[in-house]
């Protein structure tokens, strides 16, 4: 296996895993002109990203297991061409239902490099150099929920807010373009092998476990990220703050998987782990805390959601090269299956919060405790044997 990573491949593996992030985010400050434009609420606005998560929950599976099957570079193409397609559409929709319906079958597209960059990682690296490059692309793929908001602000106010659906098409657009130049890739497994693995994924209290902490961390993270705008504008700010307020959030994630990879290559991450875990319940204590109060300024939520960032940043390249360090003889269907568990748990807690989108501020703060909650049960289930042996 090579141990390093040229600046090349680590572009590419960073666009294709930015563009999922990218598509959720960069339309969140238009909301309220979304709303105006298709003549509805609030309620109905966010359940568009609700929508989004839905499908990006249902497809990564499929693709991983596409990928396992069929090869990386085919799967690739496919998924990104749907994701293309149904970008252009939201350039040209007019109703709600196409909103909604097409920000489904966008997500779906967009789960094929949101999953197959990853296997791509655990195919040509071995594990310790995996985390190492997870630790590296994670920080940089954070840019994505700062950045994408201002340039959505940015093309809203020059363009109006569809160019934004029309950048994303052009993204796509490049990405295709750039993997279809890529060698072919051969087919990998039958069906047979392809369902196998995943049995022996359900089974495995070390994958689920960890896939459990990342989901329930990311959960609270999509939590916040539903409910924001719609809290924001209840306080007075305009679209243009509700956009740079990704940013401090962003630094703190980025700052937080800096520190995360430098302690990890030091001492490793057994211990860091579980202070993560705390602080995480800690940081989602005070949350709920803060959410059950009237507010007057954004910055009594922001700045311990900042915290909770930080501690996202670092946790997750520990969670995903866990996960799928224990599954490299299926590296595109694991990845799949751990990213459709994390979405599926983020989609349950960002739809709750679209559905009471009216009391923004109090569900966001319970929707993120819950979301502890489950940290500490996935914690437990993929430390079990090991606590039991530690207690005997």
């Amino acid at each position: 296996m090579p141990q390093k990573i040229t600046i090349v491949e680590l572009i590419y593996l960073s666009g294709l895993s930015m563009l999922g992030f990218i598509a959720t985010d960069m339309y969140l400050p238009v909301f309220k002109q979304m709303e105006a434009f298709y003549l509805t609420g609030a309620e109905s606005i966010a359940l568009s990203l609700s929508v989004f998560l839905a499908g990006m929950a249902g497809g990564q599976l499929l693709w991983g297991m596409a990928s396992d099957r069929f090869g990386r570079r085919q799967t690739l193409l496919i998924g990104l061409a749907v994701y293309t397609l149904a970008s252009i559409g939201l350039w040209f929709s007019s109703e709600i239902w196409q909103l909604l319906s097409l920000r489904f079958l966008q997500a779906i597209g967009v789960c094929a490099p949101a999953v197959i960059w990853q296997a791509l990682v655990i195919d040509r690296y071995d594990s310790k150099k995996a985390q190492q490059i997870f630790a590296t692309i994670m920080p940089l793929v954070a840019l994505s929920p700062a950045l994408a908001p201002q340039i959505g602000v940015g093309l809203a106010s020059m363009f109006g807010w569809k160019s934004i659906f029309a950048a994303l098409s052009v993204i796509g657009a490049v990405l295709l373009t750039i993997t279809y130049r890529l060698p072919n890739t051969p087919k990998i497994k039958n069906e047979r092998a392809v369902f196998n693995d995943i049995t022996t994924l359900l089974s495995s209290r070390v994958f689920m476990g960890n896939v459990i902490m990342f989901g329930a961390a990311s959960a609270a993270f999509f939590a916040f990220l539903t409910g924001m705008p719609e809290i924001m504008h209840r306080l007075g700010y305009a679209e243009t703050e509700i956009g740079l307020a990704f940013v401090p959030q962003t630094i703190a994630f980025m700052l937080g998987g800096y520190i995360g990879k430098k302690w990890v290559n030091r001492h490793g991450d057994k211990g860091l782990l579980r202070f993560l875990v705390l602080l995480f319940a800690v940081i989602s204590t005070t949350l709920l805390v803060v959410t059950q109060q009237p507010l007057v300024s954004i910055w009594p939520l922001l700045i311990p959601f900042c915290l909770m960032a930080s501690v996202n940043g670092a946790i997750y390249p520990i969670l995903v090269s866990r996960a799928l360090g224990s599954a490299t003889q299926m590296a595109a269907t694991a990845a799949g299956l751990q990213n459709s568990l994390q979405i599926t748990i983020s989609f349950g807690a960002s739809a709750v919060v679209a559905a009471f989108a009216s009391q923004a501020l109090e569900i966001t703060g319970i929707a993120i405790a819950a979301s502890a909650a489950v940290v500490f049960s996935g914690y437990l289930t993929a430390n079990w044997n090991k606590a039991v042996a530690a207690t005997a």
